[in-house]
């Protein structure tokens, strides 16, 4: 058999190319998405600026389980601690805080940030002195030799530096270059005791060297004996996430768009290797009535079709281990570039991506030929007489209820989208499976539904395409099955895309319109060099023209719960503007009381937690310190902008720069164009400031907001190119196949151009036909998601989308059918006839 299998593979090229693709591809595209799985769930980073530290101790970046946003800082006591630990050479302290040199009033750092720390910590890099020594006392600083070279400084030379949103005048004391390259932002060092007291007294990380001989597991066990539960020790690649706070808090993001998109890809490529394999046994449905006229067993057929499958899928996997890396890495890249992740964030891809990849090539050529090889194998040998008939056999109990199973299944994600769903990141993870599923159900259906909806369409063919429109409606009544072949994938294609795009296309609407409407401000001054100082918005204030400016922090924190902690958006206003800045139409209380240990909020949002103006709500903050505001202030709920509002000043400490980063400013009436330009007079006396109009917040919400846009539509596009290439793979070997039909139609009169014709028309039914059940499908994504986000049951967004998807598919459908057919035309009908 194996022997029969190798021969069959030699001479039926086109069908086994076509299947060798499905399965080369699919395997491919589910190593990708199972690399990024599998980055997510071990979320590490190489080492940086702490690259020397074998062992390195820093703040548990997790409360109950949920990753923290902002950076939680560690007491300097536990220094001591760690150096006592056995196996402990030496502890060093870390602390990392904004530090902007000037040069000629404006921030010499380029793209890179630039960041302050204690002389100590440079060793952990590590910094050596290139020249000069290090800082003795306090108006010193050390700046590394490319920030110095950018500043033009030199030891002994004063530069200004801001820290803290205050420029101060430094004497620079040493240039430090770094070996290795491992820090990718300028360094600015202090001595340790000003260090500490730049950064607010605690401290980021400590690192760990360990005594000659002492091996680095021994020494994480006993510093983490040491510290306890007050601080978290790692080691090898996760020491990486020392360095950037915040990070876990993209774990989650990244497996639910693995996950989402990663059974889709799994659905979907089973699918497609299945229906593709499937295909090329029906066509062989002569040969194998041929083989058993000879004498083979059904067995015997069974055992070659299982070989010749195990040598694609083998052949397959192998060759898509690579292709699937690099799938992943590109995914990876994606996500990096859109921010989604950290840059510094290790890609992993190891054994069970590539095992899962092979699984499910292999099992969905196994099940496809567990069902389309036993038909074939039991054809009888009569059968090679009437293969016409055997080509309009379809309907199976199994195959019905497969079907029933996926489409009650894409219904119930669709309802449970519409009526159980909030408003939110997960929102995508039920709506986008329901068309998916929908598709596969309508897909295993589409001989039926094919046949259906020809007879709907009959007395328009017949009354626009003459003769042409006859043939094909004859060919589609006798070969509803075949037809069905090229419908389905198709029906994918269009019901994936319109679904996924439209859902995107609202989500933009959506978020950037509710967003133009909660900002109230004509300008926003953005800080480029860690925030503003506290004076800075009352000189704005003073500003000739000036009715309102508030300073403006976003973060995010947790709601303390009995049934555990809900995540929320935070937003850090000054009392004295947030009115004239932000639409917040009160219903209790006053946000002039908005000061000190204070929070106001929703009144939807008031109910769901419990309290009322004079209530203590706790809380747990970006960096996880424990806070019980008062409630001062209840506004009407914003279903699109759902955030808790603190005082500036209370919020800042807790994030990562500890300042706030924008200033709101709304002018007088009639005075936005004289104020514009003292404002940005005011901008260039404060170095790093840049002067906007507040719809560039407004640009950059939606940027946050929709940061997985890019890594949606590149997913998106591997799974619609997946089913194009299915299209194409299926028309082109169905149209192989008829080269003996058409030979047969030009012999009996029927000339090239008619031919073409009635290909043109079979054409424009296939298209007809998935377009509108694809269409069926999206709706069960795009009409919940819809109804949640914008109570409308129709989707934002241009009819240029659906009308570029459909014609998309026209072209593919005409490209697979027309240019195979007039290649296959150009010989001679006689002998196209006698090589079938």
């Amino acid at each position: 058999m194996w022997r029969l299998a190798l021969r069959t593979l030699k001479f039926r090229r086109t069908s086994f190319i076509a299947t060798f693709l499905a399965m080369f591809l699919g395997a491919a595209i589910v190593i990708g998405c199972g690399g990024l799985m599998e980055t997510g769930v071990r979320m590490a980073a190489d080492p940086q600026r702490l690259g020397g530290a074998p062992v390195v101790v820093t703040g548990d970046q997790t409360y109950d389980s949920s990753a923290l946003t902002e950076r939680h800082r560690i007491d300097p006591a536990l220094v001591g601690k760690v150096a006592g630990a056995d196996g402990v050479r030496e502890a060093v302290a870390d602390v990392s805080f904004p530090a902007t040199v000037l040069h000629k009033g404006k921030p010499v750092t380029g793209k890179s940030g630039s960041y302050g720390h204690g002389w100590a910590s440079a060793s952990l890099t590590p910094y050596t002195l290139a020249a000069g020594g290090s800082p003795a006392a306090g108006g010193e600083a050390v700046l590394d030799a490319e920030l110095a070279r950018r500043a033009g400084a030199h030891p002994g030379s004063t530069v200004e530096i801001v820290v803290k949103g205050t420029t101060r005048r430094f004497r620079v004391s040493g240039i430090a270059e770094q070996r290795g390259d491992h820090n990718p932002d300028a360094a600015v060092f202090f001595t340790d005791d000003e260090a500490r007291t730049l950064a607010g007294g605690r401290i980021d990380s400590i690192g760990v060297l360990p005594a000659p001989g002492a091996r680095v597991a021994a020494v994480a066990d006993a510093v983490r004996s040491a510290v306890g539960d007050r601080a978290e020790v790692l080691t090898g690649e996760r020491r990486g996430l020392a360095e950037l706070p915040g990070t876990l808090s993209s774990r989650r993001t990244v497996v639910i768009l693995a996950a989402v998109f990663g059974s889709s890809v799994v659905l979907i490529v089973m699918f497609g290797v299945a229906s593709t394999l499937g295909l090329s046994l029906q066509q062989r449905v002569r040969e194998m009535a041929l083989l058993r006229a000879v004498g083979s067993t059904p067995k015997q057929l069974r055992r070659m079709i299982l070989s010749e499958t195990a040598v694609l899928s083998v052949a397959s996997v192998l060759l898509a281990l690579l292709p699937g890396y690099a799938i992943g890495r590109l995914l990876f890249g994606v996500l990096t570039a859109s921010g989604v992740v950290s840059s510094a964030i290790t890609y992993h891809a190891g054994r069970i991506p590539m095992a899962v990849g092979a699984l499910v090539t292999v099992l969905a050529a196994a099940g496809a030929t567990r069902f389309a090889g036993r038909r074939a194998a039991r054809t009888e040998p009569v059968a090679a007489l009437a293969e016409a008939e055997a080509a309009t056999r379809w309907f199976s109990v199994p195959r019905l209820l497969l079907a029933l199973f996926f489409l009650v299944n894409g219904i119930g994600l669709a309802i449970a989208t519409a009526t159980v769903m909030d408003d939110g990141p997960t929102l995508a993870s039920t709506a986008g499976p329901a068309s998916v599923l929908f598709c596969v159900g309508l897909a295993l259906l589409a001989p039926g539904l094919t046949k259906a909806l020809v007879a709907l369409l009959r007395l328009p063919v017949r009354a626009f395409s003459g003769l042409s429109g006859q043939l094909a409606l004859r060919n589609a009544a006798t070969a509803n099955v075949r037809m069905a072949g090229a419908v389905a994938p198709i029906v994918l294609l269009v019901g994936i895309a319109t679904g996924t795009l439209y859902m995107q296309s609202t989500e933009d609407h959506v978020s950037r319109s509710s967003y133009d409407r909660n900002i109230l401000a004509d300008y926003v001054l953005d800080s480029t060099t860690g925030g503003f100082a506290p004076d800075v918005v009352d000189r704005v204030r003073t500003t000739s023209g000036v009715a309102a400016a508030s300073e403006l922090v976003t973060s995010r924190g947790f709601v303390d719960r009995p049934d555990g902690p809900a995540d929320v958006d935070l937003r850090g206003v000054s009392a004295a503007g947030v009115r004239q800045s932000l639409d917040l139409p009160m219903v209790a209380g006053s946000l002039d009381r908005l000061r000190g240990d204070t929070v106001a909020l929703s009144d939807r949002k008031a109910r769901a937690y419990g309290v009322t103006v004079g209530d203590r709500l706790p809380m747990h903050l970006g960096d996880g310190s424990a806070v019980r505001p008062t409630v001062v202030a209840l506004y009407a709920d914003n279903p699109k902008q759902e955030y808790l509002t603190l005082p500036a000043a209370s919020l800042a400490p807790h994030t990562g720069d500890g300042l706030p980063h924008q200033i709101l400013v709304r002018a007088e009436a009639g005075a936005a164009t004289a104020v514009h330009g003292r404002l940005a007079a005011l901008a260039a006396r404060v170095p790093g400031t840049e002067l906007d109009d507040s719809s560039s917040l407004a640009g950059r919400n939606n940027q946050i907001q929709q940061i997985l846009v890019s890594a949606n539509y590149t997913i998106v596009a591997m799974i619609v190119g997946y089913a194009a290439i299915t299209v194409v793979n299926t028309l082109v070997s169905v149209t192989r196949k008829r080269r003996a039909e058409f030979g047969l139609q030009r012999l009996t009169g029927a000339t090239r151009a008619q031919v073409l014709g009635m290909l043109t028309v079979e054409g424009v039914l296939i298209a007809v036909i998935a377009t509108v059940l694809g269409t069926i499908a999206s709706a069960t994504t795009i009409v919940p998601y819809s109804y949640v986000k914008s109570g409308s049951y129709l989707p934002s967004g241009s009819i240029g989308i659906y009308l570029a998807i459909v014609g998309g598919s026209l072209v593919l459908v005409f490209g697979a059918t027309l240019l195979p057919s007039w290649r296959g035309m150009r010989s001679p009908a006689v002998d196209t006839v006698k090589a079938a």
